[in-house]
């Protein structure tokens, strides 16, 4: 069994209309992945795809309506599982001022290993060695309001990396910032990932975040429309943008001169592969 594994999983809740009449509507409808242990995994999808919801069931904060979710072999909907569910795995929300709970920075980071009963000098290792690794160290005895967009999402992060998880899934952590907070954040992602072996999965509506995924899922109306690496789902360009999808800029430029008659084998992810691959193309 693979470190995360979702089963057929789908989620429904009922609605009522104006006669008071109940219906059922499906969120998440037959959707099954797996995440190895180690892995960045990105899930994409335009609004109302199911994507927080998928996010969400990660840490047994939903349960499944049917099917299942497993994280290291617990099944999220063994409700007596759930603080061990929730200690693998974190869980970032998109506004950083909905985490952050206390005055000065090092507080916050420290809220969560307090409430596990975590040894008070086990604490202050934690929260150093959290802070350090999203390099907020420096800003340990700030107040969070002080703090820029993308400082707080990295203390909000700093603050799950302190329960020391396996596992952080992060729910468009970019979404509400500038490009610098952005380059911030994901240099901090991608950190943890590739140097401290921390499995990652995230929430995005940016394609260049995307492209720097191991593995990328593609979600549409509450269903896998199709996944893969980055490389064979940003190559199915006509697919994504029938299901109102953008591609990265460099891979949709190829793309339209590749349309206009110009020899392109292969579709760009990045902006310096596409200036490489033109400059061959028009020798």
């Amino acid at each position: 069994m693979e470190f995360i594994e979702a089963r057929n999983l789908c989620f429904a809740y009922e609605e009522a209309d104006d006669s008071s009449q109940k219906t059922t509507k499906y969120v998440l409808n037959d959707v099954s992945f797996s995440v190895k242990k180690g892995e960045f995994v990105v899930f994409i999808g335009h609004n109302g795809s199911g994507k927080s919801t998928v996010a969400k069931h990660l840490n047994a904060m939903l349960t499944p309506s049917s099917g299942k979710v497993y994280i290291d072999g617990i099944d999220t909907s063994d409700e007596t599982r759930a603080f061990d569910v929730r200690r693998k795995v974190g869980l970032v929300l998109q506004n950083p001022d909905n985490q952050l709970v206390a005055s000065i920075v090092e507080e916050d980071v420290a809220f969560g290993p307090e409430n596990i009963g975590i040894e008070p000098k086990e604490i202050r290792e934690r929260v150093d060695e959290a802070l350090k690794a999203v390099d907020m160290y420096d800003y340990r005895l700030y107040a969070p309001f002080k703090l820029s967009g993308g400082q707080k999402q990295r203390v909000a992060i700093a603050g799950i990396i302190a329960m020391r998880p396996d596992c952080i899934v992060l729910d468009e952590p970019t979404a509400m910032l500038d490009p610098k907070g952005r380059d911030e954040v994901m240099n901090t992602i991608l950190k943890l990932n590739r140097e401290a072996g921390i499995t990652v999965i995230m929430i995005t509506h940016y394609m260049e975040e995307a492209v720097l995924a191991d593995r990328v899922y593609v979600l549409d109306s509450g269903r896998v429309l199709t996944e893969g690496v980055p490389e064979e789902v940003f190559s199915q360009v006509e697919l994504l943008k029938r299901h109102r999808l953008d591609v990265p800029q460099a891979t949709e430029l190829c793309y339209k001169l590749r349309s206009c008659g110009v020899e392109i084998e292969r579709l760009p992810l990045f902006s310096d592969d596409c200036v490489s691959m033109l400059k061959e193309v028009l020798r």
